[in-house]
């Protein structure tokens, strides 16, 4: 008897709660999947307020296998990113789903169908909902957890994801290293640094807890203007910027940031995040009611940070100062016990923070993957 399969675009609340749910069933085996945290992916998903919205929208879908609920997908439109490049490009994102390629089909035949019926020409992803947030089906490194902010899924998503013809477009690395190997940085590297400092009479910082709220607002700031000409990449909206900043203001050490001036002028800036994942899984991700307290109590213990960001100016991107950024963070990551750290993600088309990273000594030890596909064949 075959299986009888339904997609249902996701409308009520008991749709929005499976379209949740499913993940953790999903993934209730899989030792290495860390939980979203709920409230937030609600938001980015649409489900909640989020000012990425306010440029763009979303349509979610779930599909049935035999009555159960056995896959996901969001349809994503962002109207920034067609501005910005002169596209007409959609976005899927948020998809999970069973070893089942009609299954999984389904789903990204809906989305793409309500993609081009919005005059879309291309789809690109996974974006979870953009560049700027959770991105990319990893393809390599499934042997330990992720990180604080980065994807995780099962091993055959790459194949359903081609099953359905889209194609690989850009790769996104993830680098590990060991502090105490950063300590014994190549000489020729330390030269940079030195030089660098040198010639531009830098001054180097870590935020000010006193004003730590403007201090975010610069970074975000910085960040914007530091990635104009990147891959894909779409600047913050101002409501964006409040709203990150509003939660980055929480989840920040500020002895984990740096800032890099010139004649009083910041370029460069730079951030790790503790890696929450391992506190995030063990409240399921759950804020509420005691989920947050977690968070916060437990960020002394945790040994790995994730350098998520180091951004600089374009006028001085050649000129070393990414390195100047890590340095600046490095003792103070010595001093509150960490003893590892993940840089990511990095373009595999940003050659000069590859070539600085490889050179450093990192290893490469995740692969996640964006695919593009034509909405030309796509019927309506």
């Amino acid at each position: 008897m075959s299986s009888k399969y339904e997609v249902i675009r996701v409308e009520d609340r008991r749709q929005k709660r499976e379209f949740m749910d499913f993940i953790w069933k999903l993934h209730k085996h899989d030792p290495n999947w860390i939980p979203p945290l709920r409230m937030n992916q609600e938001e980015l998903v649409g489900f909640r307020r989020h000012p990425f919205y306010e440029n763009a929208k979303c349509r979610t879908f779930i599909v049935r296998k035999d009555g159960e609920v056995v896959g996901r997908i969001a349809a994503i439109i962002n109207h920034g990113h067609n501005k910005c490049f002169g596209e007409k490009r959609g976005f899927f994102g948020f998809f999970d789903c069973i070893d089942d390629q009609h299954a999984a089909n389904l789903l990204l035949m809906e989305a793409s169908r309500y993609l081009k019926s919005e005059g879309m020409d291309d789809v690109r992803g996974p974006c979870n909902p953009s560049l700027n947030y959770e991105l990319g089906t990893l393809v390599d490194g499934f042997d330990t957890p992720p990180t604080f902010m980065m994807t995780y899924n099962w091993p055959y998503y790459d194949k359903l994801i081609t099953g359905f013809g889209f194609e690989k477009t850009q790769d996104l690395y993830a680098y590990d290293a060991n502090l105490e190997m950063l300590k014994t940085i190549d000489p020729k590297l330390k030269f940079v640094i030195e030089e660098v400092k040198r010639r531009f009479n830098v001054t180097v910082r870590a935020a000010n807890k006193k004003k730590f709220g403007d201090e975010v607002k610069l970074f975000l700031k910085i960040y914007n203007q530091a990635l104009q000409g990147t891959w894909g990449f779409v600047p913050l909206s101002d409501a964006e910027c409040h709203g990150l900043g509003a939660s980055l203001k929480l989840l920040i050490d500020p002895a984990l940031t740096s800032f890099v001036e010139v004649e009083g002028k910041t370029v460069a800036v730079g951030i790790c995040l503790p890696d929450y994942n391992p506190l995030i899984k063990k409240i399921n991700g759950r804020l509420f009611p005691f989920g947050f307290l977690t968070l916060l109590l437990g960020r002394r213990k945790i040994k790995k940070v994730r350098a998520m960001s180091t951004n600089v100016v374009p006028e001085y991107q050649r000129w070393g100062l990414g390195l100047v950024v890590l340095e600046r963070m490095l003792p103070d990551c010595i001093a509150k016990g960490i003893t590892d750290t993940e840089f990511s993600w990095v373009l595999e088309s940003n050659h000069l923070s590859r070539g600085s990273l490889e050179r450093a000594g990192t290893t490469r030890a995740k692969t996640y993957r964006l695919y593009d596909r034509t909405l030309s064949d796509i019927p309506t």
